[in-house]
Formats: C-alpha cells, structure tokens, sequence
C-alpha cells in the first residue's frame, strides 16, 4: 500500500484526515484530563489531611491544651492514633518556632517510653536542633525548611490551607498547613507531611494506559485502513478505470476477472458492471447488426422502386405500366413496413428495460388477444377460427413478466399464422404447465417451415413468404424469440404431422 499522502485515494484521504482530527481532539482532552489528574489527587490527599488537622485542632480545644511544647508534646503521644498512618505531623507556634515533631517521637511505643526519650532530648532545642535529630532518623523526613511556607501561609488574607506538592530525594511529598484555632483565636501552625509516591504512580498508569489505548487505536486504524484500500478502494478505483477504459473504447481493458468471485458487495459490484457492460455491448452490437441488416433490407426494394420508375416513364403500354405501379406500391409497403416494426422494435425493448415486472395469468392475456383477433377476422369477412385449449379450467398459469409485452408475443404469433392460415382455417392456442414451465403453444395450418434449419426463422427480415413480404417485415418472430428471453424463456418451432406449423414458448411457472 502506497501511503503518499497525494496518491491516496478520495475516500481514504477523507478516512486519514477524520481520524486525524479525531486523535487531535482526543489529544487535547486527554492532555487537560492528564493535567488534572495530579491536582486532583494531590487535592484528595489534602483533604484527608485537613480533617486530620480538623480533628487535631478539636480535640486541642476541647481539651484546653495550653499551645506550649511540653503540652503540646504530651498531646502527641496521647493521641498518636490520629497519626499513625501519616509520615509527619509538625505544630508551630505563632513564630515559627517548631513546639512538636512527630519525627523526634516513636508513636508506635508506650507514653511512658516516648516520654522517656521526649525527656531526654531537650525540649528547648532550637529547630534546627530537631531537624538534626530527624536526619538521623527514617528517609520519612522532609528535608526542606518548612518555615518559608509558614511564612508564605500566615502572610494570606484568607484562613484557607496551603497545598505543597513537591519531590524531594525522590520522593513525592503532600504537605497541608493550616492554622490552629482555640476560640476563634489562632495559636499556631500545623503542618500534616506525606509521601505520597502512589500519586505518580497512578498517574503514570494512566498515562501508560492512555498511551498504549492510543497505540492500539492507532494499530486498529492502520490495519482497517490498510483493509479499506486493498479490498474495497483499489477494487473500485479499478472498476472505475474499467468504465474509463471501455469509455475510450480501450482494447486492452482489463476485465478484473479476479473480482468476480469474491462473494461480498465488491464482486456482486465487480459482477453486475460486467454483466451491464456485456449487455450494453450487445445492444451496440445488435444495433450496428440491425442498422446495417435494415440498411441492406431497404436498398433492394429501393434498387427495384427504383427501376420500376424509371420503366414507367419510358413506356406507354397501359398494361405493362399497370404492372410497375403494381411492383412500385409493394415497394412502398415492404419498406414502410421495415421502418414500422423497426422502430415498434426499438420501442419495445426501450419499454421492457423500464417496466417493472409481476406476476400474470397467462390465460387471461390469451383470452384478451384472441378475442381481439376474432373480432378483427370476423371485420375482415375472413373464415379463420380460433381456439383456445386450456389444460384445467380452474388453473391459473403466472408467470412473472410485463402484461403488455405477453400480448405482443401472442399477438406477433397469432398475426404470423392468420396471415398463411387458409380459408375455413383453424388456429389452436393451448396452455398447460409441467413440471413448473407454462407452455404456450399456437398451431395453424398452413404450409409450415420449409426452411431445412428451421431455426433461421429467428433471424432478422426473415420470411419464408417473399410475395407477403409486403405484410411481413421478417422481424415478428425475432421480436418474439426476444422478448421471450427476456422473461427468462424459450422459443421453439416445428412442423406439425399433418399441416401447418406449431411453436412452443416455455415460460418459468411463478406458482409457489
């Protein structure tokens, strides 16, 4: 697969630029999401501090601890519970001098222990003493001079806490401090430190999460986009130069046989756009075949129009000249007769291609043409009959088809065999259906097929009756054998024993 941008196809470019703004979208929010994440978590672990600051605070109220260090210590290791699960809790006085340090006391053991080694540190000791006494303790320690971010919080207007989100010695810290309030009045500072390493660590699971959801998305994207050219765009883009190449009347055209037998919408497209193509060549094919046959046809009654009138001018013989107005006026008619059905021809298969088909009774078009013609032959003055044989009375015989274009093959046969039926003649037309085929089967008797292939009697301007031929323009049963495939049916002729000439239509039975 070629992925220059400028030899994509349409359709692809288009699928390329929509996911791209699509992972540009996603990218922006995923960006802001990614961005909000730590503030919210640190946010989270900040709130869990305040209410222990919250609580602290309370219970140093309630019960009226004295804001000093030796109180304030006591205080600690009293309620160490509240602190256990934090890694330092240090308490300020208005100063910023340190009154007590979580890190200097051993809350997991007894009062009386921790007091025991409270007593032994001196409780006067400046700060920076105390952080000497954490730098040998646990790596819980924060190793920065947090009396800068007093500083910071005791200068806002507000009594709102202060968030410190840093990394110190590869460790992320969560450090909250806020005021200490006894009756409305602040005493001091509490500071509430954490390590809280599992925040990156949820962050960059997130991260990882989003990416390698994005990698995927993108592989998904890749492979489907590699899958749409292949299989669905080259197919198209090569049945488009196949219409562009029959277009130019290419004679090397490829016809993408390796596309028909894929049994998805490609190869029913690749199927359909031969079988069009194959139809619409057929149809120039017959048309150029039929110009040149009716061309050909219309010349010699021409030629003879032709000759006759040139006779005609140059004698006086009133019989002779009776005789070439004769030859003159069956002229007319045969090539009048040729334009007629050539142009009714052409109409009717401009029709047929238009008309939606359904289901018909067959013996009702029977009855509807055959009363038509009785009605014509018994206008005329002829003595012709005709009969209709049905196999069963209450049958029906459908077939799928055009109604108008049943009649005209019944209609083309019936003409064909009242025009070479004698006097007192009979036309029988039977319908009968067999193994899911309908049968329509009109018989005469007249003289019959003389021809030794009988089969040419399909072809174009044929008639086996020259001197009708003003009547007959060759074209009736052509026109026959074609609508009748056209319905998906057959066509066969044949003599019969006696006299006379029978022909068969077979047409697939609709009956379920």
């Amino acid at each position: 697969m070629n992925f220059s941008f400028l030899n994509l196809s349409s359709i692809l470019k288009k699928f390329l630029i929509f996911n791209l703004i699509v992972f540009l979208v996603l990218g922006i929010f995923t960006y802001l999401y990614l961005s909000a994440i730590k503030p919210n978590l640190v946010e989270s672990r900040s709130n869990q501090h305040s209410t222990i600051i919250n609580n602290t605070s309370n219970h140093i109220d309630r019960l009226d601890i004295e804001f000093t260090k030796e109180s304030i210590t006591e205080f600690l290791l009293s309620t160490r519970f509240l602190f256990q699960n934090l890694d330092r809790v240090q308490l300020y006085d208005l100063n910023f001098h340190l009154l007590a340090d979580t890190d200097t006391l051993d809350l997991a053991e007894d009062i009386s222990i921790v007091s025991q080694n409270i007593e032994e540190t001196a409780i006067d000791k400046s700060a920076e003493n105390l952080n000497a006494v954490e730098d040998s303790k646990s790596s819980k320690k924060t190793t920065f001079n947090i009396e800068t971010y007093l500083e910071k919080y005791s200068k806002q207007n507000n009594s709102e806490k202060l968030v410190i989100a840093e990394s110190i010695n590869n460790n992320f810290f969560v450090i909250t401090i806020n005021s200490v309030e006894i009756n409305k009045d602040i005493k001091g500072y509490i500071a509430v430190s954490e390590i809280a390493n599992d925040i990156l660590v949820a962050v960059d699971e997130r991260k990882n999460f989003i990416l390698r959801t994005v990698i995927s998305i993108a592989i998904v994207i890749l492979i489907f986009s590699v899958f749409l050219n292949k299989y669905i765009l080259k197919p198209i883009k090569s049945l488009v130069l196949y219409t562009k190449a029959i277009k130019e009347k290419d004679v090397k055209m490829d016809k993408h046989e390796k596309y028909f037998l894929r049994r998805d919408e490609v190869g029913q497209l690749s199927r359909s756009l031969n079988e069009m193509t194959e139809n619409l060549q057929q149809r120039i094919n017959i048309a150029e075949t039929f110009s040149t046959d009716l061309t050909h046809e219309i010349r010699n009654p021409l030629a003879s129009l032709k000759g006759a009138s040139e006779i005609l001018n140059a004698t006086t013989d009133l019989e002779k000249r009776k005789k070439l107005i004769g030859i003159i006026t069956h002229d007319i008619e045969r090539i009048e007769r040729l334009i007629t059905d050539y142009s009714q021809m052409l109409k009717d298969e401009a029709s047929l291609s238009r008309s939606k088909m359904e289901k018909i009774n067959i013996i009702n078009v029977v009855k509807n043409v055959c009363d038509d013609f009785n009605s014509d032959i018994s206008n005329l003055g002829k003595k012709i009959s005709i009969q209709i044989v049905q196999e069963s009375k209450n049958k029906p015989f459908e077939v799928f088809g055009v109604e108008s274009r049943l009649e005209q093959i019944l209609a083309n046969l019936l003409d064909n065999a009242v025009s070479f039926s004698p006097e007192n003649g009979s036309i029988k037309v039977s319908c009968l259906e067999k193994e899911k085929t309908v049968y329509l089967v009109v018989e005469d008797e007249g003289p019959g097929f003389n021809e030794k292939n009988i089969n040419q009697v399909f072809k174009r301007f044929y008639s086996n009756r020259p001197e009708k031929f003003g009547k007959h323009s060759g074209l009736g049963l052509n026109i026959v054998k074609n609508i009748t495939e056209l319905h998906g049916g057959q066509i066969q002729v044949s003599n019969r024993m006696k006299k006379g000439a029978r022909i068969e239509i077979q047409f697939p039975s609709y009956a379920t």
